[in-house]
This record gives C-alpha cells, structure tokens and sequence, in this order.
C-alpha cells in the first residue's frame, strides 16, 4: 500500500530572507527620517525611532520563530503517523489506523480535528479555517476506512 499524506503549514508571506529584508528596509527608513529630525532640532525623534525598531524587531522575531510551524500526517499500513512542529518542538503520535477514531470540530466552533486511538489523543487542523478542518477530517475518515477495507479483505472476510 501507498502512503498517503497531508502536510498543514502556516500561510507565510515572507520568507525568513525577506523578513530580514523587510526588517533592514523598515530600519533605514526610520534612521533616516529620525536623522533628518534631529539635525533639525529634535532630538527625541531619534530615541522613538530607536524604540519602534525594538518593537518592530521582537514582532518580527516571534514571526519568524512559528514561520516553520507545521503538521504532518502520514497514514502507512500499518501506522498513522502525526507530527506536530512547533516552535522547532517536534511532537510525534503513531496510531493504529485499525483502531484510529476521527472526531470533526463541533459545528460553529473552533475547534480542531481530534484522532484517538488506544488512549493516545491528538488535536489538528491548527492551520486551517473551519471549512477545511471539516474536509480533512472527511479525507481522514474515508482513508481510514478504506484502508480497513482494504485489510479485511486481505483476510478474506
């Protein structure tokens, strides 16, 4: 059997080398502006200038710590495997996708796409709207069954 496969990112619209483009272009243009006011006269400008740089890098700096945030879903033969990357913290459940329950979010919530099996629980879909939660928690269901199909009629029942 073929594995299938689904891979949930955040949407990122600036790559972590045009962040710091971005951060370098924001920054030279304060200086400028801060510079221009303090020849004039006022000086202040300069440490707001200085103030909003630190606050625009620590924005920019969480930005790019969950840039690479991500989950993973590999359902094999015999293993769902769901990897949940976060912060560069990497959690992985194998469950067993005989046993694998699917619960979709709760209609008008914003809830995540629970899987339980054996005991183990694992929320997903942190990345998607509501809509899309909803079919990823179809897709599961309909891999998982018929990949249980699949397998009892291997055994000939």
């Amino acid at each position: 059997m073929d594995t299938r496969e689904w891979m949930l990112k955040r949407n990122c619209s600036l790559s972590p080398r045009q962040l710091g483009l971005a951060y370098l272009a924001v920054c030279t243009t304060s200086m400028l502006v801060a510079t221009f006011f303090a020849a004039s006269g006022a000086w202040y400008v300069l440490g707001f200038a200085l103030v909003e740089q630190f606050a625009v890098g620590i924005a920019f700096l969480l930005y790019a710590r969950h840039a690479t945030d991500r989950e993973h879903i590999a359902l094999e033969e015999n293993c769902l495997l769901v990897e949940v990357i976060q912060v560069e913290h990497v959690r992985q459940f194998r469950l067993d996708p005989r046993h694998t329950r699917v619960e979709p979010p709760e209609s008008g919530s914003c809830g995540l796409v629970r899987l339980e099996a054996n005991g183990t629980k694992v929320e997903i879909g942190r990345f998607l709207t509501e809509w899309k939660r909803r079919e990823l928690a179809r897709e599961l269901n309909c891999a998982l069954a018929l990949q249980r199909y699949k397998q009892n009629s291997n055994f000939g029942f």
